[in-house]
Order: C-alpha cells, then sequence, then structure tokens
C-alpha cells in the first residue's frame, strides 16, 4: 500500500520554488534553513507573555536574546543520526534551525524577562514597566473649576 498525502496548495507552492530559490540567493544568513517557531503573545495584568512552540528541543539549545527591542528565540533540535541517511517515505517532522524574531513594545521591561521551558513550550514572561502602567484616577466629586481672566 502506498501512502499518498494530499495537499491542496501544491500547486501554489511548486509555482513559488523558482522565486524561492532565487531570492534565497540574496539571503545572507548562511545559516538559516527555514522554520518560523509559532508564537502566541497575549497581555495578562502587568506582564507580556510569549508562548513560543519548540517540540523536541533541550532547554540548553534554545537561545533567548534581546537586543536593540528586538526578542529573538533561535533553537535547533538534535538530529538523530541513526535517521539521517535513511530513504523517507513521509517526513513530516521539521528539523534543523528554528528561528523568530518579534519587535517589543517600548513599554516592556527588557531587565526583568523570565524564560522557562516545559514539555515544548518556551515561555517567556516580559513585565511591563512601572512607567507605561495604566494609572487609574478617581474621579471625586465637586464644584467645577474657578474661571480664569
Amino acid at each position: 500500500m502506498v501512502f499518498t498525502r494530499r495537499d491542496p496548495l501544491f500547486e501554489i507552492r511548486r509555482a513559488n520554488r523558482p522565486a524561492n530559490r532565487r531570492w534565497a540567493e540574496f539571503r545572507d544568513d548562511s545559516e538559516w534553513n527555514g522554520w518560523s517557531i509559532p508564537v502566541d503573545i497575549f497581555r495578562d495584568g502587568d506582564n507580556v507573555t510569549v508562548i513560543a512552540d519548540v517540540p523536541g528541543v533541550k532547554p540548553e539549545n534554545i537561545d533567548v536574546t534581546i537586543e536593540g527591542g528586538v526578542l529573538s528565540i533561535k533553537a535547533k533540535p538534535k538530529i538523530e543520526e541513526q535517521w539521517e541517511d535513511s530513504d523517507y517515505v513521509i517526513r513530516e517532522r521539521k528539523s534543523g534551525l528554528f528561528q523568530r524574531s518579534l519587535r517589543l513594545s517600548e513599554h516592556v521591561d527588557t531587565e526583568n524577562v523570565e524564560p522557562r521551558y516545559e514539555s515544548g513550550l518556551l515561555t517567556i514572561t516580559l513585565p511591563v514597566s512601572e512607567s507605561k502602567k495604566v494609572k487609574h484616577l478617581k474621579v471625586a466629586m465637586g464644584t467645577a473649576l474657578p474661571e480664569r481672566k
């Protein structure tokens, strides 16, 4: 029995391959071979949280940096040597360098960042700067301001 995977976007991808190959010639990063890390970003109270999928990667192989207001996540899973020379029938698991860069808001305090890794998920907690937090002001009852002359 032969396995056939149906891909409704196959023709579109096939048409884009020559353009992608030409674009790759202009890329400066010779180590990049193409997987973007999927992320969820949300604001939870006084924190901005980034959750990134990095399956099959050990925490020591994850590099998280913040430079010039950009959060960068790089991860490289260890490829099992025993499968490298095999002829795959279907290969859907991604390998190689995973990378994602995100521009941070100026509201984020980059000095107190907390990255944590558990079960294939990297969670990065970025606190909001004290000066940028929402200030709730209480409205007092009383007379209107005096008129200016």
